[in-house]
């Protein structure tokens, strides 16, 4: 019996082992991992897979690689005929600024905004960082977003709920303020005038939930998760409003991850949005 568990590992779990060991190094992004090289001497069927395994990481790795130094190379060359539009916007005198003098600078600062919004999903996914290094009053971050968020939205309403004090560990103030703030700004922007929009914040034991409701027209409920895909509208003949480009959710969802975090959607019975933020404490 014991001559057969050995057998069995030697010759069945130690190559599923290593093969299992090989592709959880790949995911965690180790792109030069071979599964071969674990194998030693064998020439059966393991080794034959574990050569498969190398040739797709191989090449997915290539591929990896080749769309990061893509993403590089964008950022450097949309940022630079960017900002010399702006310059030359900007030496326009003001009584000579026309409607299409106003409109080129307007659509400068939105194509600038979704540069800088794809480059940051593109960072989020591939590296998909954790950035977990700070302590985070969320009353706080929350209030100062709110006051921005009553700024640009004059004719809305922001009510809010909170608790005495809400203090996360090792997170970032930039991740967890991008994404509330896309978060809320979304549900101010599909909350008709002089409406509300409602925001709680409830200590769950081990985690925050923040819940942001709005009024507006809510989503099908087959299309709750897709909101979160990049550039994905739920009325495609809808016409943007504002800087808008359909990445807000999917950045806000991404930024949560890299802070342990999360965010999903309901319906609410009586109309509206409701968006359900949890970060953990610790």
């Amino acid at each position: 019996l014991a001559l057969l568990s050995l057998f069995l590992y030697r010759y069945m779990m130690k190559p599923l082992l290593q093969l299992q060991s090989a592709t959880q190094h790949f995911s965690a992004g180790d792109f030069d991992i071979r599964a071969s090289q674990l194998m030693g001497e064998r020439n059966d069927e393991f080794s034959d897979l574990a050569r498969t395994f190398d040739d797709m990481a191989s090449r997915i790795g290539e591929q990896i690689i080749s769309q990061r130094q893509l993403i590089a190379d964008l950022s450097h060359e949309l940022r630079t005929p960017l900002t010399r539009l702006d310059i030359a916007v900007a030496e326009v005198k003001e009584e000579q600024r026309t409607l299409n003098v106003k409109r080129i600078e307007r659509e400068s600062k939105h194509i600038r905004r979704l540069v800088e919004d794809t480059l940051s999903l593109a960072w989020l996914e591939n590296e998909q960082p954790e950035l977990q290094q700070e302590t985070v009053d969320l009353i706080a971050l929350l209030e100062v977003i709110i006051d921005d968020a009553r700024f640009e939205f004059p004719d809305r309403k922001i009510n809010t709920v909170f608790p005495e004090s809400a203090i996360v560990e090792h997170s970032s103030h930039r991740a967890a303020g991008q994404a509330i703030e896309n978060i809320l700004r979304n549900a101010l922007r599909y909350t008709p005038s002089g409406k509300a929009v409602e925001v709680q914040l409830i200590d769950q034991i081990t985690i925050f939930e923040t819940s942001i409701l709005d009024q507006g027209p809510g989503v099908p409920e087959s299309l709750l998760k897709a909101i979160f895909k990049p550039f994905f509208r739920v009325d495609k003949s809808r016409e943007r409003k504002g800087a808008s480009f359909g990445l807000g959710l999917a950045l806000a969802q991404r930024q949560l991850a890299a802070i342990r975090g999360r965010v999903f959607a309901k319906n609410r019975e009586n109309g509206g949005l409701a968006m359900y933020i949890e970060i953990p404490k610790s």
